[in-house]
């Protein structure tokens, strides 16, 4: 069984390193293959940061522009790589694209930011990613963005505040707001839901 999975594993990686090689060569199909094979999954990444769907496309036409002019300097370090360094560059257009938009506000004001009532971790039980996702898409700009900073790209508070400018522990105090907020949305939501059912 090992055998089949390390031959899997190696096909894999195998293709993975053909297609970058194709990209180096500016080979327009392999551009069609990679975009086939992650516009949905980035799609999905642009759509955590930023709401209106025209913009998200936008990013992501924007996010593929940027990975055609810097396929140069991207390093195949195995199976995974490209998917991670194409993430990315996605994550840094969606940030480049909120923080030009005139609407964005992120509070760097601890004053600023309102008070809410310090919660557990939210409870995700008995609930999709889907609606968890939809949840956090309706949190405030600089609440969403520094969650997600967080949760996903695993950033560290100093690192976000480096990204978006603002002080270290507004990062901190930002990220327990949103997640704050989030559970409080999570405990509506079962509540609604049990009351449907009684």
């Amino acid at each position: 069984m090992t055998v089949r999975n390390d031959a899997v594993k190696l096909m894999k990686k195998n293709s993975e390193q053909i297609l970058v090689n194709r990209l180096l060569q500016k080979e327009e199909t392999a551009w069609k293959e990679l975009f086939e094979a992650y516009s949905g999954s980035l799609a999905y990444v642009c759509s955590r940061y930023i709401i209106d769907r025209d913009q998200v496309n936008d990013v992501l036409q924007n996010s593929f522009i940027r990975m055609f002019r810097s396929i140069e300097s991207f390093e195949y370090r195995g199976n995974g790589s490209l998917r991670a360094w194409s993430t990315r560059i996605t994550v840094n257009e969606s940030l480049k694209h909120i923080k030009q938009n005139a609407d964005f506000k992120i509070m760097t004001n601890e004053a600023d930011i309102t008070d809410t009532e310090t919660e557990d971790d939210p409870d995700l039980d008995e609930i999709s990613q889907q609606e968890i996702m939809e949840m956090i898409r309706t949190l405030p700009d600089g609440y969403r963005t520094v969650f997600n900073l967080f949760v996903f790209e695993e950033r560290s508070h100093k690192e976000i505040a480096e990204i978006l400018g603002i002080a270290e522990n507004s990062s901190a105090s930002q990220f327990h707001r949103a997640k704050s907020m989030l559970a409080r949305k999570i405990k509506e939501y079962k509540m609604s839901k049990t009351a449907q059912y009684e």
